[in-house]
């Protein structure tokens, strides 16, 4: 049992990183919120040591105003959105088919979870030279094949297109914590519900599914932090165009018009507030699995 000196002893050993840690997540936080207060324009001479011009809430009023801003929200939230639905469902069918006996498995295993370590930048260019492109891509000789003409996807079908791209790299993430869970399943179980006659959808769906509750919000709040801030496939792809600005590439563009630092400090006010929303209404609906 441990004493109230051992207590004290850990603590103090914690502190330091305790400290860094705060300082790490605090300190930017603090220089955005006062540089979104101020007039910030670098490029053009601006310096800290100089001052900087106090506006007050002008930067947000004018961020908000824009004609971009709440389409660049809702495109947000349609990525996430579809990038869990895909994720969540094709992660569920393949950590059950991975947990099949199988010839060459951990080859197969390690082939599916690739793409995870796979830079956004590239993946971005690879779909995009590779796959998508309207002339030379593979989808498009595909569609040649079958006497379709192809499809210019970046313009046509841009949403889809990054939405496909988005969820081609998280798809092993969540493939490989769904399958952690399946693995821990009582396979005692499932045998029982067999030899009851239990079909295997039923199996499925009253068994496994609830099996895989916590692993599936896990995968779903991870999954919305990191797809909350994209851009990297955004700006090597359609660069905002055709309906794809994100609310982060919006601060991203709105910096680079107006060379204000000022205006995209409060573009990211916008976006953590967005961010705690979102895990919020996450941790509302379905975290309550965690304490399950």
């Amino acid at each position: 049992m441990a004493t109230q000196h051992s207590r004290s002893a850990a603590r103090l050993m914690m502190a330091p990183a305790v400290i860094l840690l705060l300082g790490w997540m605090l300190v930017p936080l603090t220089m955005t919120l006062y540089f979104s207060f101020k007039k910030y324009l670098p490029l053009r001479g601006d310096s800290l040591a100089n001052g900087l011009e106090w506006v007050g809430f002008e930067n947000y009023v004018r961020f908000v105003s824009s004609s971009s801003f709440w389409p660049s929200i809702q495109t947000t939230l349609i990525i996430v959105g579809g990038v869990l639905f895909i994720t969540v469902i094709l992660g569920i069918l393949l950590a059950i088919l991975l947990d099949q006996p199988m010839w060459g498995q951990g080859v197969v295993r390690i082939l599916v979870i690739a793409p995870f370590f796979v830079m956004p930048t590239v993946s971005a260019l690879v779909w995009k030279n590779i796959f998508m492109d309207p002339v030379n891509g593979l989808l498009a000789h595909l569609w040649k094949f079958f006497g379709a003409e192809p499809v210019q996807w970046l313009s046509q079908a841009s949403l889809p297109s990054i939405i496909m791209i988005v969820s081609w790299q998280w798809l092993p993430f969540a493939t490989l914590i769904l399958l952690t869970a399946i693995q821990s399943l009582d396979s005692e179980q499932l045998e029982a519900a067999e030899m009851d006659g239990a079909p295997v959808l039923k199996r499925f769906w009253f068994i496994v599914l609830p099996h895989l509750s916590r692993a599936i919000t896990i995968v779903i709040l991870i999954q919305t932090i990191f797809l909350l801030s994209i851009f990297a496939e955004i700006f090597v792809t359609t660069a905002g165009a055709f309906g794809t600005k994100t609310l982060t590439y919006l601060i991203f563009q709105r910096v680079l018009e107006s060379q204000n630092v000022g205006l995209g400090s409060a573009g990211g006010v916008y976006a953590i507030i967005l961010a705690n929303i979102v895990a919020i209404f996450l941790m509302r609906i379905v975290g309550k699995n965690l304490d399950a």
